[in-house]
C-alpha cells in the first residue's frame, strides 16, 4: 500500500462519479494511502476511504487539490476520527 502524498489545502469539496468507473475529487488535502482496492484521504470535508477493484491515479494536481480515479467503484464513505477511534477502542478494552 501507498502512502503519504500530501496535496494543498484550497477550495470547496466535490466529488464526481461517472459510470462507477471514474471518480473526480477536489479539495483534497492529503492521500493517506493507497492501492488497487482503496484509498484513504483527507479532505476539506473529512476523511474519505473510497473501495473498489483495480483503482488508480489518473490525475493528481497536488497545487489545488484535484484527484482523478479510474476503476470500479464499490463504496465510498466518509469517516470520522480515525485515530480517535482506535484510540478509544483500546482504552475501553483495557478498562472492561
Amino acid at each position: 500500500m501507498e502512502s503519504g502524498i500530501e496535496l494543498n489545502n484550497y477550495g470547496s469539496h466535490e466529488i464526481k462519479v461517472v459510470d462507477r468507473t471514474m471518480i473526480n475529487l477536489s479539495g483534497i488535502n492529503k492521500i493517506s494511502s493507497f492501492d488497487e482496492e482503496e484509498f484513504l484521504m483527507e479532505s476539506n470535508m473529512g476523511v474519505i476511504l473510497l473501495k473498489g477493484e483495480g483503482l488508480e491515479i489518473v490525475k493528481l494536481d497536488t497545487h489545488d487539490g484535484n484527484v482523478k480515479i479510474k476503476g470500479k467503484l464499490n463504496s465510498l464513505a466518509y469517516i470520522e476520527d480515525i485515530k480517535k477511534n482506535k484510540e478509544e477502542s483500546l482504552i475501553s478494552k483495557l478498562f472492561k
